[in-house]
């Protein structure tokens, strides 16, 4: 895809590898991440990693987050959207704090509404994945939406 033009790399990390909890495996995830890094970098390209804070503890995110921060990545991603959760402000929160000013945060998964999307933002996202972006932007603009039709938010 970067022949073709793609700026912006998503990958999810290694869940699995993660929670075996071997310092060998921490190695293995950090060097999956850097091998794309590396390619995309070369590309020009930006390489966020989806991290799927829902299916991890906290230490784990923490885990996540320095591994990915270690091996080049832009950004830390919160989540797929497909799993049992999305972004919230408490992992927000975490990632930016690990973050600081080294790499982005992006809140994706969950993401439904104007509000959803202010939270996230003040929690400290600097991107926002959202499925509902033409609802969240028809709130900024002040339409209104009818609340039967919305989708809940995780």
């Amino acid at each position: 895809m970067l022949k073709h033009g793609a700026h912006d790399i998503d990958m999810v990390l290694n869940v699995g590898l993660l929670k075996s909890g071997q310092t060998s495996d921490y190695e293995a995830i950090r060097q999956d991440i850097h091998g794309v890094v590396e390619i995309a970098h070369a590309a020009g390209a930006i390489v966020k990693v989806i991290l799927e804070t829902c299916l991890l503890t906290f230490e784990e995110k923490l885990r996540a987050s320095e591994l990915a921060l270690s091996a080049g990545a832009d950004f830390l991603k919160t989540s797929t959207g497909f799993s049992t959760g999305g972004a919230t402000a408490d992992d927000i929160g975490l990632l930016r704090g690990v973050a600081g000013i080294r790499a982005g945060v992006k809140a994706s998964g969950g993401i439904r509404s104007l509000a959803d999307t202010t939270t996230m933002l003040r929690a400290g996202a600097s991107r926002i994945g959202a499925s509902a972006s033409v609802k969240i932007v028809n709130e900024l603009a002040g339409h209104v939406t009818d609340p039967a039709t919305s989708t809940p938010t995780y």
